[in-house]
């Protein structure tokens, strides 16, 4: 049996590639393309707060940041940001930057620690806080990103998407889409990607409001705050199971690691 916490970032890849590849034609079937909102607000009036917004926080919170790259330089060291390609709006590419709260430690092959391996102390309350993504006020101003929106996700995730989640790229993604009701656990991919299409689908100005009061309100819940900062139970987002629902790689199944790695397993 192989050992699915020993996968390489190659070989889960190609796990990924092989879910995509032999279960979305057949899911895709059953599924509508979504259609997001298409009102004044959506094309103008979310952009104009947007600029507004990003603008003042950036302001305020400049002494914030300082200091937070000093408390950064001094945890992890050189550099102090965290910068990634992501997928915004239609799919194109934009860089987000954050300041950095893991290590960059590696295994023997070379390959990143997971990430909850890497999280610091002070990067773990940085998360619970969201200190760490105060520079996204950046990315907002320049257009790339919403205050309210899908959260960005790395590239590799664009090719796993099925037709109804891949709508969740029809609008610019934002520092938080935070869900409609209080939780007691992290999001599941597929509670986050279904909370992302009905926004896509139910942008106004009343909907904003409502995010960005349970924004506020959940950064200073406990429970939604650890939940936020537990990077491990979550997991990678690997593609779906036969039922159409979005499965981390600890809910694929053994038999298809062991029928695609096995072999690799016994050199």
């Amino acid at each position: 049996m192989v050992d699915r916490s020993l996968l390489n970032k190659e070989q889960r890849w190609q796990l990924a590639h092989y879910l995509a590849d032999t279960r979305l034609p057949e899911i895709n079937k059953n599924l509508d393309e979504i259609r997001p909102s298409a009102t004044l607000y959506s094309h103008f009036g979310k952009r104009a707060i947007d600029i507004v917004v990003s603008s003042c926080a950036l302001a305020v919170t400049l002494p914030i940041n300082l200091v937070l790259a000093a408390v950064t330089f001094f945890d992890v060291g050189s550099p102090i940001f965290f910068v990634q390609e992501r997928i915004g709006i239609d799919g194109k590419h934009f860089t987000m930057i954050k300041f950095r709260n893991m290590t960059n430690e590696t295994n023997e092959e070379g390959e990143l620690l997971p990430a909850s391996e890497r999280v610091t102390k002070w990067g773990s309350f940085a998360r619970k806080t969201s200190l760490d993504e105060l520079l996204n006020f950046w990315s907002v101003l320049k257009g790339d990103m919403s205050v309210i929106g899908p959260r960005p996700l790395p590239e590799e995730y664009l090719y796993r998407y099925n037709k109804r989640h891949r709508g969740r790229l029809s609008v610019r993604p934002g520092l938080e889409c935070p869900p409609r009701q209080r939780l007691g656990h992290i999001l599941t991919w597929n509670e986050q990607f279904e909370n992302d299409v009905w926004y896509a689908e139910n942008i106004s100005f009343r909907t904003d409001a409502l995010m960005l009061f349970n924004l506020v309100r959940f950064a200073f819940d406990r429970k939604m705050a650890n939940a936020r900062a537990n990077v491990k139970e979550k997991g990678t987002f690997m593609g779906y199971d036969e039922d159409g629902i979005a499965i981390n790689l600890e809910e694929v199944p053994q038999e298809i690691i062991d029928a695609l790695f096995e072999d690799d397993s016994r050199q």
